[in-house]
Parts: C-alpha cells; structure tokens; sequence
C-alpha cells in the first residue's frame, strides 16, 4: 500500500517521542555526509593524502559494522531509551573531540569512537519508531489498539519516517558542513556535537522507556540470522549496492574537486532527491511494478549512472552525482523493507545481521576507491562501483523466489511483531 494514499497528513499525526527520535535521526544521518564538501579542506588542514583522508569513512563505517552484533545485545538488556541516550552521548563526545583534533591518524580514532555511538543510535532508533509509531490512518486516541494490520500500518509509518529522517540528514548534512566548514574544517564537528546535545535532550524529556524484548539477545544472534537464505539474499545485494553508494558519497567530493559551498550545495541537491525519492517515489514504484523489479531496475540505472559519472567532463560528473540520489534513495527504502520482513528471525536481530554485512561495504569503498586511482587512473574507481552495482541486482534476480515467497509467508508473523515494542537492533 501506498502510504501516502491514506494522506500525508496520518503520517504526521505521531506522539511526541516519535518526532524527538525522528528528529535526532536526522542529525544522526547528518553526520554521514557532513565531512564531504569538507574532505579536501581536512586533507590541507592537516596535510593528508586523499587516501588518508578517506579513513575517516572507513573507521567510521568498520566500527559501524560490527556494533552491529553488540546494540542488540546491549538494548535488549539496557532498554531502548537507554540505548538511544547511550549513542547519543558518545556522539556528541567523539564529535567534539573530532574538532580538536592535530592529525589525521586523532581524527580517524574519534570517527571511530563517533560510528559506534552512531550505530547505537540509528539502529535502536527505527525499532523505537515502530514501536511508538501511530499506524496510518490511525488518529491519537486509537493509536494504542491492537489488531496486526494496524500494527502492520505503523511499521510501514515507521519505516516511511525512518527514511524521511534518512533523507534529511543525508541532504543537510552536507550543506552544514558546507556552511561551517567553510570558515574552518573543524566547526562541522562541533556543530554535530551542539546538535546531538540538543537531541540528548529531545530523547530525555519526550521518550519514555519501552518494555525490553522477553528474551534478550546475544551477541551472535544476527550472524545466525544471516543463515536464512532469503536475509541472506538481502544482505548480499546490499553488499554490492553499498559499495557503489560509498564510492558516490566518499570518493566523489575529490573528483569534483569544488569549494566547500559549491561541493555543498551539489550534495545538498543530491540528498533532497535521495529523500523524495525514498519518501515519496519508492513506495509509488513498489506498488505498481512490485519491489524486487523496482530494485532491479533502479540497481542498473545506477550503475549506469556511475559509470557516466566516471567518464563525463566535469558538469556531467556534477549531473550524475546529484541524479545518483534518486536511485540511492529508491533501492535504501526497498532494502529496508526487505532486510525487515523476509527473514523468520525477530525483525531487530535480521536488522542487525543484514547491518553487519551491508556496512563492511561502506567501510570499503572509502579505502579501495583512492587506492584503486593510485593504481589505475580516475576513471576505474567508477567503473568498480558500476559492476558491484549490477552484481547487487544479479542477486536480486538470480535469488528473487526467496527474496518474494518467503517474505509473504512471513507478513502476518511481522505485523503481529509490531503489535508490540520491539527493541533491539
């Protein structure tokens, strides 16, 4: 169902604690693309090599990954409030510390310390926002009744929000970085960390804690889930697709090579598409054409997309950057709802598989990308991110009978899931 056929403005009507994690969501995802229209600055400021500056993607992204097998573990025994608050405060830490930092090798350490605050956050925060989500078309008052297919219209809420938040933080990240960064490399920094405080506060006054999960997970609970071959599927593809999306946003910003205004207000432009088209497109698209032929399709746009990217003269390149954002925000919106409800596992612990897998791409290609230039020339890097970007819809296709019957199967055990607070990933 098309969310938005039941109004935009159900999807609004939400308590108060779902804006508070919506809205530090945003400033959360912020943080991901603030350091783009700024990496060429860090690099001078601190006399580093693309390469190394790079690292700032890759630490941050690594320790991301494998926080994924601890956030369950610790918010099924902490709370989900807790949890948030837990992120939130290492966030605003390592974020300021980031700004002090004297070399490249501090700054990498504090991304470090900032992407496992981060993944503390964001990956306890969509299980939050299903939680306390009304369902669409629900007012205020029947917000709290059972019934699965409501449930089931609040996780596609939730889900519709989360990537609302995505979307925002990924747009304005890169403007605020621009904006700062622009009088010296370091404000960003403390601006997130200003921000996150703020957000600290937002979780504190409006979030109440949740019931805790009846059986706590353990620490290998998502790499067990990831023995279901259709999350299995899932992460695979997003695997590929990762690669080529972290190439766009990492590797990017020095083949524009533009001022931190200029790099700012392309990746601004690129983040409102992302956003529109997860928000409002994806769900039109899966509707019509069903979701695996939208991601598919949308996989093999992209990929030809980047490798026009890599060959055209400058303009081109700023073209193709801002028009990647419809394509990434297409495919992050399928992927959620795959990663969400193909597997037989408790939605949180498939999350935080399918988050393990996905997020070493991310981590990779920050690194491989430069390297791959040093070795090659400007152009390959490009062609790299457009084959992993077709491999991850060879997988779509090849393993579509799990990816679509299994998780039809398993709808009504998911909207039943969503009758109750779910926290743990």
């Amino acid at each position: 169902m098309d969310p938005f056929d039941a109004g935009a403005g159900s999807i609004l009507r939400q308590p108060k604690a779902v804006w508070a994690t919506a809205g530090a969501s945003v400033v959360a995802f912020m943080g991901i693309g603030l350091v783009d229209p700024i990496l060429p600055s860090i690099a001078q400021g601190l006399d580093a090599t693309a390469g190394q500056v790079s690292l700032l993607f890759t630490s941050y992204f690594l320790i991301t990954a494998f926080a994924m097998l601890v956030t369950g573990f610790v918010s099924s025994r902490i709370g989900g409030r807790r949890t948030l608050l837990l992120g939130l405060a290492l966030v605003v830490v390592f974020a300021g510390l980031a700004g002090t930092s004297g070399s490249v090798a501090e700054l990498v350490g504090f991304r470090a310390g900032w992407g496992l605050g981060n993944a503390l956050f964001v990956s306890t925060a969509l299980a939050v926002i299903v939680g306390t989500a009304n369902p669409i078309g629900a007012s205020r008052s029947d917000s709290g009744r059972g019934g699965g297919g409501r449930r089931a219209g609040g996780s596609a809420a939730a889900i519709l929000l989360y990537e609302s938040a995505l979307g925002l933080g990924m747009a304005c990240g890169p403007l605020l970085g621009a904006l700062l960064g622009d009088a010296s490399w370091r404000y960003p920094f403390f601006g997130t960390a200003f921000l996150m405080a703020i957000g600290f506060l937002c979780i504190t006054a409006f979030l109440k804690e949740q019931p805790k999960p009846a059986r706590k997970t353990s620490l290998l609970d998502p790499v067990k889930a990831l023995g279901h071959g259709g999350l299995a599927s899932a992460a695979a593809s997003a695997f590929f697709y990762n690669y080529t999306f972290f190439t766009v946003l990492a590797f990017t910003p020095f083949v524009l090579n533009m001022t931190p205004y200029k790099s700012g207000a392309v990746f601004f432009a690129w983040g409102l598409l992302l956003a529109v088209f997860s928000v409002v497109v994806a769900p039109r698209l899966q509707k019509r054409f069903g979701s695996l032929k939208v991601l598919g399709g949308s996989l093999v746009l992209l990929a030809a997309d980047v490798l026009v990217l890599g060959y055209g003269d400058h303009t081109t390149a700023i073209v193709c950057t801002i028009l990647s954002g419809a394509f990434i925000g297409v495919n992050n919106t399928v992927y959620t709802e795959l990663a969400l409800g193909v597997s037989d596992a408790p939605r949180p612990v498939a999350s935080a598989g399918y988050n393990f897998v996905r997020w070493f791409a991310a981590a990779a290609a920050p690194y491989f990308a430069p390297k791959i230039e040093e070795w090659t020339d400007v152009r390959i890097p490009f062609v790299v991110a457009a084959v992993t970007a077709a491999l991850g819809a060879v997988v779509v296709v090849v393993r579509r009978k799990a990816l679509t019957d299994e998780a039809e199967e398993l709808e009504p055990r998911h909207a039943s899931e969503d009758g109750v607070a779910v926290f743990a990933n």
